[in-house]
């Protein structure tokens, strides 16, 4: 083989490993069923770029969501479609890197909301936000989180925040729920650590829907494998979307009228990399399952350039949400891709239930 032709094969097998890595088996996936989810009380939460979806979400359809719970992340549209600002300015701050301001964020949303591209902000008025940051977390560090929470003192009132710092927490997601947490100080995969009895799944749901019925001792629901590629309007690889999402639904949620709560996993937490493991650990299908709510959980999945039968050059290896623009200019409002395919499964939860008999 000729040395051009060799070039030629080991470009196409790399294509065809990127397209591969990180894949989800999707051919027998059920479809995401219709639930007659009430969407009244919508919350979300998140952690790290999940955290940043979690804002992106709640800015761009401030008029539906009524809450967030944000873990390690700053504000809204931080990157401003640059990879250098979201490594920089909304991570880890320092000479000739600085975190936009309230007054810039704020500047920026009205902007968005002038051009019919996010929900006016006047819907954030009524949330409530729940907001983590741990004192060990080198990854976004201490000032991002303050500059989201400076944001969120600009439109909210000050009982409906609450922000909770743990001095020896790294980054991650804080939970009793997982059988082999991390320490709490650690930041390395899954993202998950034990910080004593902190639970943040629980705190930040009962900050954001009121007071909460005592968790389950074992999640007793359904923990729902569903097909992500009916809400993508393309392949979910072009947008660095999974084939497959969970949704946790409690068995009284079977008959209609249940709350949703929407989860974002941060990089390097989607099943491409470990499993179900932050679906199942996270700690929020405790609290679900007593509480008639219902936790979706949408997937993204690791793609570094191109992908077999894309033409689109994508860069997101770990497997992030996209908060700096990746996949889509628009990413931050409701036009972006992912936020579009998640409003959508929300639709979907919603349509009412079929008639008894198909039931």
């Amino acid at each position: 083989m000729t040395r051009p032709l060799r070039s030629i094969a080991r470009l196409l097998a790399g294509l065809a490993l990127a397209s591969l890595a990180g894949a989800t088996p999707a051919a027998d996936t059920p479809a995401l069923p219709a639930l007659g989810a009430s969407l009244a009380q919508l919350t979300v939460s998140g952690v790290s770029s999940g955290g940043y979806m979690a804002v992106q979400f709640q800015v761009a359809h401030s008029a539906l969501v009524t809450g967030a719970g944000i873990l390690a992340a700053g504000p809204y549209a931080c990157a401003t479609g640059s990879m250098w600002r979201a490594l920089n300015n909304c991570m880890s701050p320092g000479t000739g890197a600085r975190t936009p301001g309230a007054e810039q964020t704020l500047a920026r949303v009205r902007e968005e909301a002038e051009a019919g591209s996010i929900d006016p902000p006047a819907g954030l008025r009524d949330d409530r936000v729940w907001v983590f940051s741990g004192g060990a977390d080198r990854t976004v560090e201490r000032p991002v989180v303050e500059a989201l929470l400076d944001f969120y003192r600009r439109v909210l009132p000050g009982d409906a925040i609450r922000f909770v710092e743990v001095g020896e927490a790294g980054h991650a997601m804080m939970s009793v729920a997982d059988p082999q947490p991390n320490a709490c100080e650690t930041s390395e995969p899954p993202f998950i650590n034990r910080c004593g009895d902190l639970d943040a799944a629980g705190e930040l749901l009962a900050h954001l829907v009121g007071p909460l019925a005592p968790r389950s001792a074992a999640p007793a629901g359904e923990m729902l494998a569903f097909d992500q590629r009916p809400f993508t309007g393309a392949a979910p690889i072009e947008l660095s979307l999974a084939d497959r999402g969970y949704a946790y639904v409690p068995a009284a949620c079977r008959e209609g009228g249940c709350r949703v709560h929407v989860v974002f996993h941060g990089c390097r937490q989607g099943e491409a990399q470990i499993g179900r493991r932050f679906v199942d650990g996270a700690g929020y299908n405790e609290w679900a399952d007593s509480n008639r709510l219902i936790v979706l959980y949408p997937q993204v999945r690791p793609r570094s350039g191109f992908a077999w039968g894309s033409l689109r050059w994508v860069y997101n290896p770990k497997g992030c949400w996209d908060w700096w623009g990746y996949a889509d200019p628009d990413y931050a409002t409701r036009n972006g891709g992912q936020i579009r395919a998640v409003r959508a499964m929300l639709e979907r939860l919603a349509a009412p239930l079929p008639p008894r008999p198909e039931r």
